[in-house]
């Protein structure tokens, strides 16, 4: 999936506007305006798009954990990967909304997305890991549209 369709989806599922997104990005020490974000909430076919950089979305998502958890000063600051993948999008959401691997099956199952516990804990690993599982674009997809459902309260 593309960063741009993530950074959308959650945008739409906390219901921020442009400086709200701004102030989350902030609070991991990523330096965005609200002119940057522009271009990464358009669509790809739309004049005017640009790609969102992992390192950003990154940031955005350590944010988000800031923004929803609390920062705690006495921790190290999060890491701010170069390279991210659907896994540490999943990761990072889940630590954000403390969410369990029972609240993911709940979620995924009220959105008809057949799915086993084991599955769900397979891409919570670490890569190297012998029952590592890559997360796929369709179940990010299903879970951002159940996580939006859950917290709206109504049909996305």
């Amino acid at each position: 999936m593309l960063n741009n369709d993530i950074l959308r989806s959650l945008r739409y599922m906390l219901k921020a506007n442009n400086p709200e997104l701004a102030r989350i990005f902030a609070l991991a020490g990523t330096d965005v305006s609200v002119e940057q974000i522009v271009p990464w909430l358009r669509k790809e076919d739309e004049e005017g798009f640009a790609r969102c950089p992992d390192v950003v979305m990154s940031g955005f998502l350590n944010g988000l954990i800031y923004d929803r958890r609390g920062k705690d000063d006495s921790a190290p600051p999060l890491a701010v990967e170069r390279r991210i993948d659907n896994n540490i999008i999943l990761k990072k959401l889940r630590i954000a909304f403390s969410l369990k691997t029972d609240d993911i099956l709940a979620i995924l199952t009220e959105q008809q997305f057949r799915v086993s516990m084991p599955e769900i804990t397979a891409m919570m690993r670490n890569r190297d890991h012998k029952n590592y599982r890559e997360c796929g674009d369709q179940f990010l997809r299903y879970f951002l549209r159940g996580l939006t459902v859950r917290l709206m309260g109504k049909k996305a």
